[in-house]
């Protein structure tokens, strides 16, 4: 099975600071699927935001992570679990839940191991949704200068999952039942210059590149969008979702 990646332990204060949330019509299709809600896992929760919202419409559920330090920042939900659980291999019994999520993950997982293992503990008939957000946009020269960063600074520093993110889970094989896209929907969020600089400080190439050069390639970046950013003033971030959203049937 594919080596554990932990790329998010070390900035997990920054990730919970500073990633966007999820737009509420993304959780709204996700429950309009799911008509059973006896219990739900929450796989690779990071900080929690997905089982946040989606945990008070079900009995129980059950949320996982490699990342303690992740599950350190989550909510204390009443009806939620917390376990620090590889994806691929859990101890949920068969035919367990109702709905299966993974937000901005899973191509960090061995997929087929996972795809497997989600098969075995979901009932029949049960929801999964997967998805991710692409790079950002905020409509004026600001994209440029985040483009060549994303691609040629820290471009040869992204692990090789980032492909699956690229491609928007193209390559994938979901094997899901009325499966749905989910491309079309979006985050948008207003941001100043800080809000930015610690959302680029979360992303795992940029921790690569520190710990390979031992200089922060955020803070030269941030001089060159000072010039296109006013001190004080804040920018509408959009980040376009892709996924698929679909039933598992057995």
């Amino acid at each position: 099975m594919k080596k554990i990646r932990d790329r998010f332990s070390k900035q997990s204060k920054l990730y919970s600071a500073y990633r966007p949330l999820y737009p509420p019509a993304l959780y709204q299709r996700i429950l309009q699927r799911t008509e059973n809600r006896r219990a739900y896992w929450d796989c690779a929760t990071g900080n929690g935001q997905v089982v946040r919202e989606l945990a008070p419409h079900f009995e129980k559920a059950v949320a996982t992570d490699i990342s303690e330090n992740q599950l350190r920042q989550a909510p204390d939900l009443p009806n939620v679990e917390y376990r620090c659980l590889r994806a691929e291999e859990t101890p949920f019994k068969d035919n367990t839940f109702d709905l299966i999520t993974v937000g901005q993950a899973i191509h960090w997982f061995d997929i087929e191991a996972f795809l497997r293992e989600s098969a075995r503990v979901a009932r029949n008939g049960a929801t999964m949704a997967v998805w991710g957000y692409g790079l950002l946009k905020i409509g004026d020269a600001v994209d440029e200068i985040i483009d060549h960063f994303y691609r040629k600074v820290v471009g040869p520093w992204w692990d090789g999952e980032r492909k699956h993110i690229d491609t928007g889970y193209a390559s994938i094989p979901f094997d899901l039942v009325t499966a749905e896209d989910l491309g079309g929907l979006y985050i948008e969020r207003p941001m100043d210059l800080d809000a930015l600089l610690g959302y680029l400080n979360s992303w795992s190439s940029v921790q690569n590149y520190r710990r390979a050069k031992e200089v922060n390639p955020v803070d030269v970046l941030a001089k060159s969008l000072r010039a296109h950013w006013p001190a004080g003033t804040t920018k509408t971030a959009v980040f376009p979702l892709f996924g698929t959203l679909g039933k598992i049937e057995k």
